[in-house]
């Protein structure tokens, strides 16, 4: 398997339209990396830039430590899997496998070979006399990947191959390409516009938006640790609250107020004097309580059922621009429309970003 290096690679497109600014982003040899971002963030012109199908405008493409800038993509040895399936129909499972080793030019035991081994780890072994309509959607998925396997590439770049898939089949599809990667040890970078899929699979997230990384980390440091309030706002279901308002000195403490919300930051006393500030929190790490307790009154809007918990929407005030608030709660906890409470925000686990640039400030 390579490595894949995007290096300061720009792309602008004759219309003016930047797609892709700078982009510096080390994939490492076995590493599964994760594009995700808003539709138009140019997450895919990233990916087609890897596979020779655009060319960037400034900057360079490395893939197993080989200048690929200018190698056509059928000289890259790299595989792509499509978000349609693409396959013959009147073909069996075995034909389409092997149809592109065949046309390469590799003998019949050859082929075989590679056919059996990709098969076996995607539990296509049974199917392989069948032929595409005889196939479920996650099976035809899996034998988009399997076409992709027996090449034995570099890299393997997968552009949204789930999003034609059912909810539960994605799910279940999603774990078996987890356990792909770890049986092939294979280098993949894949694209995707669902945080779900990107915070499953990836070993690493690189967040887009505007043509720029927001931020590139392992998953569970992007949630705790957004770099900015793009990247908070994006990551995680349902999205993070925001307040705007100011952090205020009381001696040696600090306090965030936004209206009738007073929030002690504890231990955020390094926070430096930005103006402007916007406090952000995760639905989980609110607590519903007495009015009187609260760091804020509420009232509460609309109760959203979801089986293992509950998601509340709550009203902080009758001014329409003073923001509701969402909250998950366990599903036993008493509460009803119209009910006053208060909402208790997790110290720890506040979020601070700068009103004006969204840069982390905590």
């Amino acid at each position: 398997m390579g490595a894949v290096r995007l290096e300061s690679v720009y792309k602008t497109y004759p219309n003016g339209h930047v797609a892709a600014r700078g982009l510096d982003l080390d994939i490492e040899d076995g590493e599964f990396v994760v594009l995700v971002g808003p539709s138009g963030c140019g997450k895919s012109t990233a990916l087609r830039m890897v596979a020779g199908l655009e060319t960037p405008t400034s900057g360079r493409v490395w893939i197993g430590g080989r200048d690929c800038t200018d190698v056509p993509p059928q000289g890259r040895d790299i595989a792509m899997v499509f978000q349609t399936y693409a396959l013959y129909p009147h073909k069996t499972i075995r034909e389409n496998l092997g149809f592109g080793l065949r046309m390469r030019g590799h003998d019949d035991a050859d082929i075989a070979r590679r056919v059996e081994r990709a098969s076996a780890a995607l539990g296509l072994a049974e199917l392989l006399d069948r032929k595409p309509a005889q196939l479920s959607g996650g099976q035809r998925q899996r034998v988009a990947l399997g076409r992709a396997i027996v090449r034995e590439p570099q890299a393997f770049l997968l552009d949204e191959p789930l999003s034609n898939l059912d909810a539960k089949l994605r799910v279940q599809t999603r774990a078996e390409l987890s356990r792909l990667h770890r049986r092939l040890g294979a280098t993949m970078l894949y694209v995707t516009h669902d945080q779900e899929e990107a915070m499953t699979l990836g070993d690493r997230v690189a967040i887009m938006d505007g043509g720029v990384f927001q931020q590139v980390a392992p998953p569970m440091e992007v949630y705790r640790r957004p770099a900015n309030r793009f990247v908070a706002g994006f990551i995680g279901s349902p999205a993070m609250n925001f307040f705007t308002g100011e952090i205020r000195r009381l001696g040696d403490d600090s306090v965030f107020e936004a209206g009738t919300l007073h929030v002690p930051l504890n231990h955020q006393e390094s926070v430096p004097d930005a103006g402007p500030t916007i406090l952000g929190i995760r639905p989980h790490d609110i607590r519903l309580c007495a009015p009187e307790e609260g760091d804020v009154a509420a009232r509460l809007d609309v109760i959203e059922p979801m089986g293992a918990a509950t998601l509340v929407h709550l009203a902080l005030g009758v001014e329409p621009s003073e923001p509701d608030v969402r909250v998950i709660v366990p599903p036993d906890t008493p509460a009803a429309e119209d009910d006053s409470v208060g909402l208790h925000f997790h110290r720890d686990r506040l979020h601070l970003f700068a009103a004006g640039s969204g840069e982390r400030l905590n």
